[in-house]
């Protein structure tokens, strides 16, 4: 087994990410992180390797949201991909003046990023209902979507 530091450092991106999906606030994100790599590191020797380790991982991370939504009494019924956003780019998308670059950068990405963000962002589907059109799950419409928003910001850069 690797030592804990490298599984940290191979993994925190990994971890931080699925988290910031979830829960779309860069600051609780990386502390979610932080407490689930900590939890990780009590519970390491109960990781049998039934699967890889960024799923057990991630695992740890979604878990201790959903604690940590109920600890603080967060609106635990509103889904995640709900919750407010800081930099919401969706609303530029609107905006005459940065309309036309956004729309450039979202015809140049690739499938299936390009329609899951549109599907999301105009079409107003649900995650669920994407993954249902795809034939995938609503994880995997959420990865996806958050995908191609990381993709269209460095694109805009």
């Amino acid at each position: 087994m690797d030592s804990m530091e490298q599984i940290y450092s191979q993994y925190y991106d990994t971890v931080f990410q699925y988290l910031l999906s979830l829960c779309r606030d860069a600051s609780w994100a990386e502390e979610l992180t932080q407490e689930s790599f900590f939890k990780a590191m009590k519970s390491i020797d109960s990781f049998r390797g039934e699967c890889k380790l960024s799923v057990w991982l991630c695992q740890i991370a979604k878990n201790t949201l959903y604690t940590e939504m109920k600890r603080n009494k967060r609106q635990a019924d509103i889904p995640p991909e709900d919750l407010p956003s800081e930099n919401d780019m969706e609303s530029d998308l609107f905006r005459k003046d940065s309309a036309f670059h956004l729309h450039q950068l979202l015809h140049d990405l690739e499938q299936p990023y390009q329609e899951v963000f549109w599907m999301r962002t105009f079409g107003e589907l649900s995650f669920k209902e994407i993954g249902l059109l795809w034939g995938k799950t609503e994880s995997w419409a959420r990865v996806t979507y958050h995908r191609a928003r990381m993709k269209i910001k460095e694109r805009a850069k």
